[in-house]
C-alpha cells in the first residue's frame, strides 16, 4: 500500500467513525418545501425547519461547510428535533456525478456516513492520480465490493435521475453554485461558517 492510499484508508476510515452515529429518517415532506419521496433526510419529520442543502461531492467550499459548521449544526438543530437536512446532489462535474451515484448505492443506514468520508477526505480521492480508484477504496471501506461499485458507476438511469435532480434546483430555486441552501424556502448561498448560519436559522425559527 502506497503512502497516499495509506491517507485516503486512515482518512475514510476516521470520517466513517466519526459519523457513525448519525440519525436518519427519510419521508416526504409534510408541509413547508415540497420534497421527494427519494430525498435523503437528516433528522425529524416533525422538525419545523427545514434545510435543503445543494452540493457537489468535489467542491471544496462543500466540503468546508461539512467539516466546520455542519457538526455544530446537527448537534444544536438537528439533534435537538429543530431542523432537518435534506441532502441534493448538484455535480458540478463528472468526477462528481459519479461520487453522487455511488453514495446513492448506499443503504439510509450508511448514507449521510459515507456522505461525510467522501467530504471529509475530499482530496485525498478528488485529487488522486486516479480519482475512481481511490473513490473506490472509499466505497470498499464503507462495505461497497468491487461489483457492486462498477454496477453503481455504470447506471445510467441513476446518473439521468441525479442530473433530473439537478436541473430541478436550477429552475425551482435558481441554484447556480454550492453549496447553496434552501431554509424554509429562503435561499441562503456559500460554506456560512457555524455562527452565521445559526443565525439563518434563528429566523427560520422565529417565523415558523
Amino acid at each position: 500500500m502506497t503512502r497516499r492510499q495509506m491517507m485516503i484508508h486512515g482518512a475514510a476510515t476516521a470520517a466513517l467513525l466519526a459519523v457513525a452515529s448519525v440519525t436518519v429518517l427519510s419521508v416526504p415532506a409534510q408541509s413547508g418545501e415540497p420534497l421527494f419521496a427519494d430525498d435523503r433526510i437528516l433528522g425529524s419529520a416533525d422538525a419545523p425547519i427545514t434545510i435543503i442543502e445543494y452540493s457537489s461531492l468535489t467542491c471544496p467550499h462543500c466540503a468546508k461547510f461539512h467539516k466546520e459548521t455542519l457538526p455544530d449544526v446537527k448537534d444544536n438543530w438537528v439533534d435537538s428535533g429543530k431542523a432537518r437536512i435534506v441532502y441534493r446532489h448538484f455535480p458540478l462535474d463528472g468526477l462528481a456525478l459519479r461520487a453522487a451515484m455511488v453514495t446513492n448505492c448506499m443503504d439510509e443506514e450508511r448514507y449521510f456516513t459515507f456522505l461525510e468520508a467522501l467530504f471529509h477526505g475530499q482530496k485525498l480521492w478528488a485529487q488522486a492520480s486516479d480519482p475512481m480508484k481511490a473513490l473506490s477504496q472509499v466505497a470498499a471501506l464503507a462495505g461497497l465490493n468491487r461489483e457492486r461499485f462498477e454496477a453503481c458507476i455504470e447506471d445510467e438511469a441513476q446518473a439521468n435521475a441525479i442530473l433530473e435532480r439537478r436541473k430541478h434546483g436550477e429552475t425551482t430555486y435558481d441554484i447556480a453554485s454550492t453549496p447553496t441552501f434552501i431554509v424554509n424556502g429562503r435561499k441562503v448561498q456559500g460554506a456560512l461558517g457555524y455562527e452565521a448560519f445559526s443565525k439563518v436559522l434563528e429566523e427560520a425559527e422565529g417565523q415558523s
